[in-house]
């Protein structure tokens, strides 16, 4: 189900996330952010004692962000996941360290900037280089302000939320590529997939390490854990942060993988997910090894 506000803005409201269901105040809710809390601060102590920092970064719901362009949506934007969340991380001194807030970021700069793409559930250029500044100061790192000059250019497709509809018709957007001093290392399950040349078709278990040795990269090793809103090519999240850190490995997954975590040592484990997708808590069980084993056998079996 989705919900056509003003000015051509889209926003999704149902799916199998029943993302407004999840603004309510059920017993179900308040136990499924409870769960997430305890998640977060297990997540930051058994990281700790990894020698890494953990980060918690919620990519804020487009009706969170984007009240005023309703048109009659009834939402109560105050309830939303991520907020609630922040409340409940904020009554411990460690839940001030470990979750990046970027509902109250967005919200004051949404009329700068179109933050989302109109007809997509994504974040566009600006909102993401919004987040990724904002990580970027809760860890104490440099951001690369030259981002935003690096190679673009404009695409018309049809996007998420507007395939829902009976007529679609293309969103004009800007595609930024942000790789150049980061090189992009593919994990087998996306280097199969890329030498079928169905790489866009990898979703959740894409695995990619960036390797940056340029000198004005932060010396800090991360691991981050996400969504779409991160991707695992060369733009988007990942790819700002792959161009401002030594080292980026970045996995598609809700859950995390510790053995990984455990055998890269990382400095800093960053996890993000889209607010919708909390609508189900991650049992941390994910192998990436045995994930990717299982897709390149299904892969096999589907023959040319």
């Amino acid at each position: 189900m989705f919900h056509i506000g003003q000015d051509g803005w889209l926003f999704l409201t149902g799916g199998s996330n029943d993302v407004v269901a999840q603004y309510g105040n059920s017993r179900e809710v308040w136990a499924r952010l409870l769960a997430w809390r305890h998640l977060a601060l297990a997540r930051a102590a058994r990281a700790e004692g990894l020698g890494a920092r953990y980060l918690h970064v919620v990519v804020p719901e487009k009706i969170t962000v984007y009240d005023n362009k309703f048109a009659g949506l009834r939402v109560k934007v105050r309830r939303s996941p991520a907020r609630r969340l922040a409340r409940l991380l904020s009554l411990t001194r460690a839940g001030r360290a470990l979750l990046v807030d970027l509902v109250g970021p967005m919200r004051a700069g949404r009329d700068a900037a179109d933050l989302y793409f109109r007809t997509d559930t994504h974040w566009s250029f600006p909102g993401y280089f919004l987040a990724y500044r904002e990580i970027c100061r809760a860890c104490g790192a440099t951001p690369r302000d030259d981002l935003a000059l690096r190679p673009s250019h404009p695409c018309a497709q049809v996007m998420d939320i507007e395939t829902k509809l009976p007529f679609p018709e293309p969103e004009t957007v800007m595609r930024h590529v942000l790789q150049r001093d980061a090189v992009r290392e593919p994990g087998t399950l996306a280097r199969v997939y890329e030498a079928a040349g169905r790489g866009h078709d990898l979703h959740v278990g894409a695995h990619v390490v960036f390797r940056n040795p340029s000198p004005q990269a932060d010396p800090r090793r991360v691991v981050l854990f996400g969504s779409s809103c991160s991707g695992h090519v060369h733009g988007m999240l990942s790819g700002a942060l792959a161009e401002t850190f030594r080292e980026l490995h970045f996995v598609w997954s809700a859950s995390i993988d510790w053995a990984y975590v455990e055998a890269v040592r990382p400095d800093l484990l960053l996890f993000e997910i889209a607010e919708r997708f909390m609508a189900r808590v991650p049992t941390d069980d994910f192998s990436i090894e045995a994930f990717a084993a299982e897709r390149i056998r299904a892969l096999a079996q589907e023959g040319p």
